[in-house]
């Protein structure tokens, strides 16, 4: 099922994040037990190649792929959904008219102005225009104190499906460190204000959190939890191999890429 049909029927998300270029760690992901699959375009090291080949693999394995694109660029929005994308998440997004625009790029006309050609897209699903009208689900960032002062606005804009809070760049917005600033009352109140505002008008609220944050970020209100990144298992894999080969035990890590 796509993201918007579990949403529709009340189900919770979890999902895992791709930053690597490789078909291969993008299936391993798709085969766990998990509701989506993000490539990430904007900090990770995929581009419009690599990204088709990952998309499919995803696909190969039952998955929902979906992706973050670099910008709020409506060329990068399409070319992204066309190379198999089932959604888009898109980074700082900040006032009504930005979330317009991402809607408008993500959506074929008479909901927004995206160009036809699906070309990987095209090739699985004949109906990929009525397809893409039910399924694409489209996901702006909530990013900024700026974002927050506009959340109300933002969530009021039709064909908006979730927003996904970033907490790095959340907290240097709100002059914390880069990360989860748990038990900080400038985040927490922020995290609140987000999951309140999603459930006044009826829009997901996604982040991206840690397995041992998982659990908090339910409880908080959050139906789209994405846990790590590929990146983050292959290091943290590799730290804990080696501490055991010299007889010791890898340390925890709060890092989420």
């Amino acid at each position: 099922m796509s993201l918007r049909q579990q949403w529709a029927a009340g189900d919770e998300t979890l999902g895992l994040w791709i930053q690597l270029p490789s078909p291969i760690t993008a299936e391993i992901a798709a085969r766990q037990p998990v509701s989506y699959v993000c490539v990430d375009t904007q900090h990770g090291v995929n581009d419009a190649m690599t990204c088709v080949a990952t998309f499919s693999a995803i696909e190969l394995a039952g998955n929902v792929p979906i992706a973050r694109v670099p910008w709020n660029e409506p060329g990068v929005i399409g070319k992204t959904l066309d190379a198999g994308a089932h959604g888009v998440i898109v980074p700082m997004v900040n006032t009504r008219s930005q979330a317009e625009a991402v809607v408008d790029a993500a959506r074929y006309a008479p909901a927004g102005s995206r160009s036809w050609g699906p070309m990987m897209a095209g090739l699985r699903r004949p109906d990929y225009q009525q397809w893409a009208h039910d399924n694409v689900t489209v996901i702006p960032m909530i990013e900024t104190v700026e974002a927050l002062d506009n959340l109300d606005e933002i969530l009021e804009c039709p064909g908006v499906d979730a927003v996904y809070v970033g907490p790095a760049d959340l907290s240097v917005s709100l002059g914390l460190p880069p990360g989860n600033n748990d038990g900080t009352p400038a985040f927490d109140d922020a995290l609140g204000r987000i999951t309140d505002a999603c459930a006044r008008h009826e829009v997901v609220a996604g982040i991206h959190a840690t397995g041992s944050l998982a659990a908090r970020r339910r409880e908080q209100g959050f139906r789209m939890i994405t846990i790590g990144s590929d990146a983050l298992a292959v290091r943290s894999g590799f730290e804990a191999e080696l501490a055991a080969a010299a007889g010791g035990h890898a340390g925890g890590t709060d890092a989420m890429y």
